[in-house]
Formats: structure tokens, C-alpha cells, sequence
């Protein structure tokens, strides 16, 4: 048996020893022999042809040549003319068609009536016979050399008709001679011809031994069949796994694709043998499936394309110690990228209400200690404070914002960024109706990640200060304006694409937050849209278009 198996391979594919008939050597044997006995039964039909051809235009002239002989003889002549139903002429004339036997070779000579009964033959026992002259034209007076039937042999005949001197015809003299067997026609030429055929024949099959040995060689020591059978494997692996594995070679061609990775990636199976840059593919994707001349060869990362996050996991291809190519695999981390999303927005709200419940403890404790002390005036002051300072945050959202989950996230935002020292803002002009609950959700990813994002930045800035505008006027708009470092142009797609990576020194990003905020727009048909602010910081924008609210 022979085992098929690699370093990084689960399983051990094991393919069965092919018989010795069925090897690549005696399949190139068989079909070296079974070429070398077609070419031997052509050539051996046309040479046949040819002989035959050559031995009915040589002998052909010399059996007319002999007829005529006979013909013109002056005893025949006389003897046929002068005593025409003489029954003894078979005895007379036969010497004279015994000669002409004798001199041409032939095989029988004879001389015919008109009507064609034998009266003279070089062969006793045909005497008073009938010959079917047919399409000859010697009883017409015409010499004629072709085919017949002589007693079951194929033979070639001429014939010559014996004229008076009145120019009617009173006998016909015929010549013939039986064609040669095929086997004598061979063995004529047939030294040489086999000479060549039997060296053509050795050089074939020396030339297919070593060429099965030089195919077997390059593949491994594999038979046709087993090669068949890895093929078929590697097949139903490929496109039978979850994952999307695609593989590129060295020149930045499409080898590999399989069913997942068509789907992940929006391309078709004709996308194999062409360049992965001109297939349609998201150019973020392309940039991590080209091989660079330069950095790292084995790459783990998250991409978010505009329909889906993608976890992609790159590695060198090497054959023979030499790099062919990359192989990447891919998973669909849509669905989880999301719920980490909402995930995220929703553990804001809960490190909000546990920041709060050690506010409240440590206001509780001022307040009992000046019960304690008697302070009755200062707790009511500070109690009053406290009140106004929650009304007033509570109310400049809920008076704007009518959706209860974006105005409680809104809230909770607004005290973690003042917990790191920034003013989260929310402009005056804002509005939101109450929306579904499916797309307020959408809507809390879309704010909780940009609100997120902006405060991070403004940490540290002159102004500290993130402001949110929310317009549900025509469609949906939200705005978010921070007082950080701004976006620089040739990065303003990136930060959308690109997530974080699987291996903690390799820079990428804070998250893939920006990048759920673009799946998310897209999923409702929306765009997002980054600039900078005319006294610092960036600006951004996300457009739904459609967006449904309850009055």
C-alpha cells in the first residue's frame, strides 16, 4: 500500500498498490504495441494495394502481349479459319497453347469460341467448357485485359480474338494468370518493411519506458489511478469544508477557490487562473491575498468587507523547499462581529450603572456623615444638587430622543466620558422618534461604537469634547464630532476595513468597531462618511436611508 500524508495533516489518506498491468509503464507498453500493430496493418493494406496495383499493370500488357503472340500464329489462324468446327483442334493447337504458357508464365492459356466454350486449353479437363466472356470486348473484335473467376481463383486475363481475313471474328485466344497471395505480396517487399517496423517498434518501446519512468518520478511514484484518486480527495476536502480556503500563487493568480470561500468573497468559480486584484474581490481582502516581496509571510487578521467580517488566517505555500504561493482560510464572523457589538454597547450601560452604584455609595456616605454631624442644611443642599445635576442630563436627552434604548445608552455614555475627563454633548437641533426595536438595535451599535471611538481620541486633547447630533428628518443621520487628532485622508477607507489581528504585536487598530459601523450601514443601504473638523478632530457621519420610526 502506499500512504499519502503531510506534517500538518489529520488523517492518513491510504490508496491501494495498482496492479502491474494497470501501472503507468504497461499502459505506455500497450499503447506503444497496440500503435506499432495498427501502423504494421496499414502499411502492410497499402502495400498490398500497391503490389497488386503494379502486378495488374505489369502483368496485364504482357498477357495481351502473349494473346496477340498466340493469336498471330499462322497455324492457329489457319487451323481456326480453314476447319472451324474441326473436333480434333484441341489436339492440334495445343502444343502452340502450351508454348505460350511456357514463355509467358502465365498460368493458363486458351482458345475460346465466340460464344465462349472452350475448344483449346493448356488444361485438358476444361476442354468444351464455357467461359463467361462478360465485360470483355473481345468477341467484338477488340483486345480487352481484366479480372475473372477461373475456377474459384482470382486471376487476370487477356484476350485477343482471331480474325479472318474478312475481319469477322472466329475465335477468341485468352491468357491469364491468377493474382498472387497477400502473403506473397508482402514477402516481396516485406524484408525491409519488416526491418523498419521492427526497429520502429524497439525504439517505441524503450522511448515509453523511459518516459513512464520520468513521469513517475514527477509524480511521486504514483500511478495514474492513485493520482485520480488524490485528485478527487483534494476535491471533495476543498469544497466540502466550512471554511473558505483560497490559494495564490506567486504571481498573484487565483489556483485554488473552493465553494465557501466563492461565497464569502462574491466571485465565481471562473475566477480560478486569473489575478486576484481584477476578480472583483474587496480591495482590502486583495491586499492581504497578494504575496508582497516584503513583511510577514504568515498573517492572522480581521477584515470587514462591505457585507461581511471576515477572520482571515494567511500562510506561505512552499513546494521543494521554494515558495509557491499563499493559502488563506477564512470564517464568516459576521453574525459574531455583530453580537460583540451590541455585546459591547450593552457592558457600556452596565460599567455605567456599577460606576454610578460607587457614586452613590460614596454621596450616601457624605450625606450620613453630616447626619452625624447634624448638618441638616447640607444635606438638603447637597441632596438638591445631585438631583438637579441627574435631571439636567437625563432631561437634555429624553427631551430630544424618544427612543428609550438610544436615550439610555446616550445617558450612559455621557457619564463614562466624564469619568475620563471629556464632555459628550448632544446637539440641540437633535431629534429621534421612537424606532423598531431591530433597528434601534442597529442604531445603539452604530452610536455606542462611534461614541466609543471619539471619546478614546479626545482623551488628552486641548478641548475634551465629543459632541452627537441625531436627525431622523429624511431618513436617519448620525453625526459624531470629536476633539482628537482627526483622520488622515489616506486612511480614511482603512480604518473602516481593517480589524485587529490575532497576535498582539502586529498594529491593526483598537477593534473592528468602525468596521461593524460600516457592515451595519450597509445593511441598511445607508454610508458612512469620515472628515476632518475645521478646528481639529474628525467628523463623522452615517446615512440610513428608510430608516422607520413610531410616531
Amino acid at each position: 500500500m502506499t500512504q499519502v500524508t503531510h506534517k500538518y495533516a489529520k488523517e492518513v489518506l491510504v490508496i491501494k498498490n495498482i496492479p502491474l498491468l494497470r501501472s503507468l509503464a504497461a499502459q505506455f507498453l500497450a499503447f506503444q504495441l497496440m500503435v506499432v500493430a495498427v501502423v504494421l496493418v496499414a502499411v502492410a493494406a497499402v502495400s498490398v494495394a500497391q503490389s497488386t496495383s503494379e502486378f495488374r499493370e505489369a502483368r496485364g500488357a504482357r498477357m495481351i502481349a502473349v494473346a496477340e503472340n498466340t493469336a498471330s500464329t499462322p497455324i492457329v489462324r489457319d487451323r481456326i479459319e480453314q476447319v472451324p468446327a474441326d473436333p480434333f483442334v484441341g489436339r492440334t493447337l495445343a502444343p502452340e497453347v502450351d508454348r505460350a504458357v511456357a514463355l509467358s508464365g502465365a498460368s493458363l492459356a486458351e482458345i475460346l469460341a465466340p460464344d465462349g466454350t472452350v475448344r483449346v486449353s493448356s488444361d485438358p479437363s476444361r476442354l468444351g467448357a464455357h467461359v463467361d466472356l462478360g465485360p470483355s470486348r473481345a468477341d467484338e473484335g477488340r483486345a480487352w485485359f481484366g479480372d475473372a473467376e477461373i475456377d474459384g481463383t482470382h486471376s487476370l486475363v487477356g484476350q485477343v480474338p482471331i480474325l479472318s481475313t474478312d475481319g469477322d471474328v472466329l475465335a477468341v485466344a485468352s491468357v491469364s494468370e491468377g493474382y498472387p497471395s497477400v502473403w506473397a505480396l508482402l514477402s516481396g517487399a516485406g524484408e525491409r518493411l519488416l526491418f523498419y517496423l521492427g526497429l520502429g517498434a524497439a525504439l517505441g518501446l524503450i522511448a515509453s519506458y523511459l518516459l513512464s519512468r520520468r513521469i513517475k518520478r514527477h509524480t511521486r511514484g504514483l500511478e495514474v489511478a492513485e493520482i485520480a484518486s488524490l485528485a478527487d480527495h483534494r476535491e471533495a476536502l476543498l469544497h466540502s469544508i466550512r471554511e473558505g480556503v483560497i490559494a495564490v500563487n506567486n504571481d498573484g493568480e487565483i489556483t485554488v477557490l473552493n465553494d465557501s470561500a466563492q461565497e464569502l468573497l462574491g466571485v465565481g468559480a471562473d475566477a480560478v487562473g486569473r489575478r486576484v486584484d481584477t476578480v472583483g474581490i474587496d480591495p482590502s481582502v486583495v491586499e492581504l491575498l497578494l504575496p508582497g516581496e516584503t513583511g510577514r509571510s504568515d498573517t492572522d487578521t480581521v477584515i470587514a468587507t462591505t457585507t461581511r467580517v471576515l477572520a482571515l488566517s494567511r500562510r506561505a505555500a512552499t513546494s521543494g523547499g521554494e515558495r509557491i504561493g499563499t493559502v488563506t482560510t477564512m470564517r464568516d464572523s459576521t453574525e459574531l462581529a455583530a453580537l460583540q457589538g451590541q455585546l459591547s454597547s450593552h457592558k457600556s450601560v452596565t460599567d455605567t450603572l456599577r460606576a454610578q452604584t460607587h457614586e452613590f455609595a460614596n454621596q450616601l456616605h457624605t450625606i450620613s456623615g453630616l447626619v452625624q454631624l447634624g448638618e441638616y442644611d447640607a444635606v438638603r443642599d447637597l441632596v438638591g444638587t445631585l438631583t438637579r445635576r441627574r435631571a439636567e442630563i437625563s432631561d437634555a436627552v429624553t427631551q430630544r430622543i424618544s427612543d428609550p434604548a438610544v436615550a439610555a445608552l446616550l445617558i450612559a455614555k455621557t457619564s463614562l466620558a466624564a469619568e475620563s475627563g471629556v464632555a459628550l454633548e448632544l446637539a440641540p437641533e437633535s431629534h429621534l422618534a421612537p424606532l423598531d426595536p431591530a433597528l434601534a438595535t442597529d442604531v445603539i451599535t452604530l452610536l455606542g461604537n462611534l461614541i466609543d471611538n471619539a471619546v478614546d481620541v479626545s482623551v488628552g486633547s486641548a478641548r475634551r469634547r465629543v459632541e452627537v447630533a441625531i436627525d431622523d428628518g429624511d431618513g436617519l443621520r448620525i453625526e459624531v464630532r470629536d476633539s482628537g487628532p482627526g483622520v488622515p485622508e489616506n486612511l480614511r477607507e482603512a480604518i473602516f476595513a481593517r480589524g485587529v489581528t490575532s497576535k498582539p504585536d502586529v498594529p491593526g487598530g483598537r477593534g473592528i468597531g468602525l468596521a461593524l459601523v460600516r457592515l451595519v450601514t450597509a445593511q441598511h443601504g445607508g454610508s458612512v462618511d469620515v472628515a476632518d473638523m475645521p478646528g481639529g478632530g474628525a467628523h463623522f457621519t452615517v446615512r440610513l436611508q428608510g430608516a422607520r420610526t413610531h410616531a
